[in-house]
């Protein structure tokens, strides 16, 4: 029998994004950890420039529930163009979260590597073994 595959092009959108959404949380921890502080507007401008996150909507609920959480505070800070801005900072409870994030994305990565190079190497081993075997 000979089957083709399809693959309809909303379905690979939505596992891109069900992957990304699973990351946004560990990216935007990182972000405000590296920076100590961080305005909502420089965290969607590098999530967007990264290509995680398109849109404001998707920012701020989840800044709330890591405020909720306890991962992180927040400060009215007085801007010199405009109203005042929340400034994020991680919380003592935020930066041990985010240090078990790495090391959960560290040993996830290694393990889809891992998983994914073997999976490419078998598949160029068989097609050296078809080669060698037709020649």
């Amino acid at each position: 029998m000979h089957y083709q595959k399809h693959f309809n092009a909303m379905n690979i959108e939505n596992t891109q994004a069900q992957m990304r959404k699973g990351i946004l949380e560990f990216c935007i921890l990182s972000i405000i950890g590296h920076d100590e502080e961080c305005y909502a507007s420089e965290i969607l401008d590098r999530m967007k420039r990264a290509k995680l996150i398109v849109v404001e909507g998707t920012l701020y609920p989840l800044l709330t529930r890591l405020k909720n959480d306890g991962y992180l505070s927040y400060q009215w800070i007085e801007s010199k163009s405009g109203p005042p801005r929340k400034y994020y900072k991680l919380t003592g409870l935020g930066e041990k979260f985010l240090e078990e994030l790495r090391k959960t994305w560290d040993e996830l990565v290694s393990a889809v590597n891992l998983t994914t190079l073997k999976i490419q190497s078998t598949q160029s081993s068989k097609t050296s073994q078809i080669e060698s075997n037709n020649e």
